[in-house]
């Protein structure tokens, strides 16, 4: 896994790369976390990712109920199909704030 965090439209956007598994999922919490920790609102761009885990899952997981806590939005952008696959098996498709693109995600903002 990769990852590269960029500022845009009043948002952290966390872009995650390639698998997202055991090994490297403590990594990509702590990049979530920290941004929020910041106070930023944050997206996690998962457009790239070939594979994620239950623990790159948990990770999402934490940021959104850390969000949550904090009155900051949290989502998911350009999510890919190995990566929505895990994410409707576990059926948080229905828990996350998805959207297709940051434009998209700023339009639903309003």
């Amino acid at each position: 896994m990769s990852y590269q965090v960029q500022q845009e439209s009043g948002y952290a956007i966390v872009c995650l790369s390639g698998d997202v598994d055991l090994s490297c999922s403590p990594e990509a919490r702590k990049t979530i976390l920290a941004s929020l920790s910041r106070g930023q609102h944050t997206l996690v761009d998962l457009s790239a990712v070939s594979y994620i885990d239950s623990s790159g899952v948990a990770s999402l997981v934490e940021g959104f109920q850390t969000a949550r806590r904090k009155s900051l939005r949290f989502g998911l952008i350009g999510v890919s199909a190995a990566a929505l696959g895990v994410l409707e098996l576990a059926r948080l498709d229905k828990v996350f704030p998805i959207h297709a693109t940051l434009a998209a995600r700023l339009e639903a903002d309003g």
